[in-house]
């Protein structure tokens, strides 16, 4: 991609915008000034417009023919739009090819911009701790992490910009507090030992950072990777008091349980949380994440108690709907 873009994009093509973490982008993108227009990416329309800056168009990342012209008149791409299940066919489908196809569509139309949200998962079930965005080599444990390490690695060597949030939370968060209620109300323990932390990022604040780097110069970004993620590291205690508080869920008896027996309790609870899964929520991943901050000159907002208090209302309501706490697929 070429690095000579202003600060004033054109049309900004979004994939996978009526989902988690596109749709916040969207809002985000179409409420700001200077981003004359959104279009979105998606397999089907939606039953809303969202806005008048705001143009759908259909089409599948996994079908090439598909996407010919979409990218006419874009300034800038944010690719959002993952599979994140089990399937290792469609995680290379979609994730992999469906990227580079995306990619390749971006490049023959002469698009300024690439941004791809991708995952810290990439790195595998850690520990980790204070991690820079050098400092580490990925080792992906799962075939959607994998692939879309694969992803990255096509988008930056095409001159794109990776963004690698952790936990990600809000309103349309499907897996990360659902799971952890899920794993809450069917055993209300914690195991024993040091209480994890992990970067975390309401979704409105992830659609900053991506809006804020569609909109940042680029030619003297030499950096084309970024934690997006808040600086400060969340206790995963703090998060299942907030559950607590909230939510009402049960509050866990923390270290009355080894880490091996309380792995062994969710396993026969929660068959369906892989080991990745659960290291995920159980073990130190933190990430250091000034650098996306800094670069785009934006505070990256109060934090996890209260943007997670701004959601709850509609974290209840998801799970007062819901006859269980799903846990939808890998990461």
């Amino acid at each position: 991609m070429s690095s000579s873009s202003c600060g004033t994009p054109g049309t900004v093509l979004v994939s996978g915008g009526s989902g988690f973490v596109g749709r916040a982008v969207v809002e985000e993108l179409a409420g700001r000034g200077g981003v004359p227009a959104v279009r979105v990416l998606a397999r089907h329309a939606p039953a809303s417009a969202g806005g008048s800056a705001v143009r759908h168009a259909c089409a599948d990342l996994t079908r090439p023919e598909t996407l010919r012209g979409l990218c006419s008149g874009v300034g800038a791409v944010v690719h959002t739009a993952s599979y994140v299940g089990r399937d290792r066919a469609r995680c290379e489908a979609v994730n992999h090819r469906g990227t580079v196809a995306l990619l390749a569509e971006a490049q023959r139309a002469g698009v300024e911009r690439f941004l791809y949200i991708s995952t810290a998962s990439v790195y595998g079930a850690g520990p980790h701790r204070g991690v820079s965005e050098d400092a580490v080599v990925p080792k992906p444990a799962s075939a959607a992490s994998g692939s879309r390490l694969r992803a990255e690695q096509a988008v930056l060597e095409a001159g794109g910009t990776v963004l690698r949030p952790h936990l990600v939370h809000g309103i349309g968060d499907a897996w990360f507090i659902p799971a952890l209620a899920r794993l809450l109300v069917r055993v209300p323990a914690w195991p024993s030992g040091t209480v994890p932390r992990s970067s975390m990022i309401a979704v409105g604040d992830l659609a900053r950072g991506v809006a804020g780097l569609v909109r940042t110069p680029g030619d003297t970004d030499r950096s084309r990777l970024y934690h997006a993620a808040h600086p400060r590291p969340v206790p995963m205690d703090q998060v299942l008091l907030a559950l607590h508080h909230h939510l009402g869920l049960p509050s866990p008896c923390v270290g009355e349980v080894s880490a091996e027996e309380h792995r062994a309790l969710v396993a026969r609870a929660m068959p369906e949380l892989s080991d990745h899964q659960y290291a995920l929520l159980t073990r130190d991943h933190w990430y250091r994440s000034d650098r996306l901050w800094a670069r785009i000159g934006e505070d990256p907002g109060p934090g996890f108690a209260a943007r997670f208090a701004e959601a709850a209302h509609w974290y209840a309501g998801h799970l007062a709907g819901r006859e269980r706490l799903g846990v939808p697929g890998a990461r």
